[in-house]
């Protein structure tokens, strides 16, 4: 019986050192603010543990078996294929011009030198005697006479540097082909001139235009 008394002894002593932690544990957790966990903790292990002096306590549970072999991994079913399709950019030809020629270098001619000046002031052809005696009353042509014709003829002539007439055109006609003819046939015969002069005061060609007015005589 002694023995059986301080085993007993002995486990009185355990409990009441277990219950003295117990009460340490829950003051920490009431002033860490844990009062709440600590509690059902502590609930936990004093439902848990039951003194029991003739019983010893239960061995521990044996650890799980190890296995050798890892557990296969999950099956994990493939993503379904994503096809994309993606019409590509219309591609857009851009004709960039060419840039414009460059302009053509003006090259500065220079001016041709003047003339000398004239050492003479050139003249134009003069006529010698007056004009009216070219023509009168009395070289009024019969044919024109007997048909009543009439009218003014003019013309032009050429003079050339021996101051004689070259030619003769009719620039207006008169209306009577005999009147224009005879115009001509007069002043070639009659009409002289001081020959035109050139800047170095030689004779040269010049020109002279003038009219004849046709009018029958009155008697």
């Amino acid at each position: 019986m002694a023995y059986a008394d301080q085993q007993m002894s002995g486990n009185k002593i355990t409990a009441l050192i277990i219950v003295a932690l117990l009460h340490v544990v829950v003051g920490y957790a009431l002033v860490t603010g844990l009062a709440y966990s600590a509690f059902k903790k502590i609930k936990e292990v004093t439902t848990a543990v039951k003194i029991d002096p003739d019983k010893p306590p239960p061995p521990p549970p044996p650890p799980p078996p190890k296995t050798d072999t890892p557990p296969p991994p999950p099956i994990v079913a493939p993503p379904p294929p994503i096809q994309l399709n993606f019409a590509p950019p219309p591609i857009q030809t851009v004709q960039t011009p060419p840039p414009p020629a460059p302009p053509p270098p003006v090259v500065a001619v220079p001016a041709p030198p003047a003339p000398p000046p004239p050492r003479f002031s050139p003249k134009a052809a003069v006529p010698k005697g007056h004009p009216n005696e070219w023509a009168s009353d009395n070289d009024y042509p019969t044919r024109a006479l007997q048909l009543g014709q009439e009218g003014v003829t003019g013309f032009r002539l050429s003079i050339g540097t021996d101051g004689k007439v070259a030619s003769c055109d009719i620039t207006r006609s008169s209306g009577s082909p005999e009147l224009d003819k005879t115009t001509c046939d007069l002043i070639r015969r009659r009409a002289r001139f001081s020959p035109a002069t050139d800047g170095d005061g030689n004779p040269t060609t010049g020109a002279y235009s003038s009219q004849v007015r046709w009018q029958i005589p009155k008697d």
